[in-house]
């Protein structure tokens, strides 16, 4: 939903930006309405990935496609800092290159009802997005949630709608000071700190992201609960390597190495192993896989 009502919002407001920047001429609104035009293509790629990733898994693709959306979420990150930051950043400076400090300002007015108007459909986007957002990160902090989560896409929407917030009080300044001073420079100076927002949201979004990507495992306190739960079978003796992985955002992998008691039969082994699965799956139903190796105990050279 936050995804959808971000695309729609970001849509009608890059048609009014580039609008008003043909009108006006303004810089910052040319980079602002490149800033929506990409975080609408932004919010079509994590459709996509959502999509992608909830595909099953397939002969090509055992462990399912829960990695796509990690993917399209990184390409959402290279476009907003190429694309939307990278452009921002250079239309900022061309127009302090090129504009001479003689140039007669027009009239703002177009550019203040568009932002005006882009500031009322954002904060819209940007409201429907924290009631999802805070409704999956519960009662935990939201920068402690976006550090955690294996779901990019439930954080994503929130930075892209405060960083386009953001960006709209620095092109309101950039017009509003550079017709105050009748200085055309600050227009320019607008474009490049819309830029160096954009690059920044992208940085925070591809760091996050690059972790998922190249395979995240649980964080210290949930191992140390898995291995807890191992041990604590009547049968085992001690849970050696414990390997997880994230494959998804709902799918955790996990490799398991179990040392069995001296004198546990083969049947008892077997029953042991449903009940550590079913108890790990119980507590944690994300871990879609959960394999477990029988490990023998180290054998004791005799005496002499």
């Amino acid at each position: 939903m936050a995804i959808i009502a971000a695309v729609i919002a970001n849509l009608a407001i890059a048609v009014i930006k580039f609008a008003a920047a043909a009108i006006t001429g303004s810089s910052a609104m040319i980079s602002e309405g490149i800033h929506s035009l990409v975080d609408t293509g932004n919010g079509g790629l994590l459709l996509h990935g959502l999509k992608e990733s909830s595909r099953p898994a397939d002969a090509d693709h055992p462990f399912g496609h829960g990695k796509a959306l990690y993917f399209w979420t990184l390409v959402v990150a290279v476009s907003i800092f190429g694309i939307g930051g990278g452009m921002s950043l250079y239309e900022g400076i061309s127009h302090i290159r090129h504009v001479a400090p003689e140039t007669a300002l027009g009239n703002p007015a177009a550019n203040y009802i568009v932002l005006g108007i882009a500031t009322i459909i954002e904060a819209w986007s940007l409201s429907v997005a924290i009631k999802e957002f805070r409704k999956v990160k519960g009662k935990a902090g939201g920068w402690d949630y976006i550090k955690s989560t294996k779901d990019p896409s439930t954080y994503t929407v929130v930075l892209e709608d405060t960083a386009a917030l953001i960006g709209l009080l620095f092109a309101f300044l950039g017009v509003f000071f550079g017709h105050l001073l009748d200085n055309p420079y600050l227009d320019g100076v607008a474009s490049i700190m819309i830029g160096l927002l954009l690059m920044a949201v992208a940085f925070i979004l591809g760091f996050e992201t690059k972790g998922l990507l190249l395979g995240e495992g649980v964080d210290a306190q949930t191992l140390a609960d898995i291995r807890k739960r191992v041990e604590s079978d009547p049968a085992v003796n001690k849970a050696t390597d414990i390997l997880t992985m994230y494959v998804g955002p709902e799918a955790l992998l996990i490799n398991l190495g179990v040392n069995f008691k001296n004198g546990v039969t083969a049947e008892q082994t077997y029953e042991a192993i449903r009940r550590i699965e079913s108890d790990i799956r119980g507590e944690y139903p994300e871990a879609t896989r959960v394999y477990i190796e029988t490990e023998s105990l180290p054998v004791r050279p005799l005496p002499g």
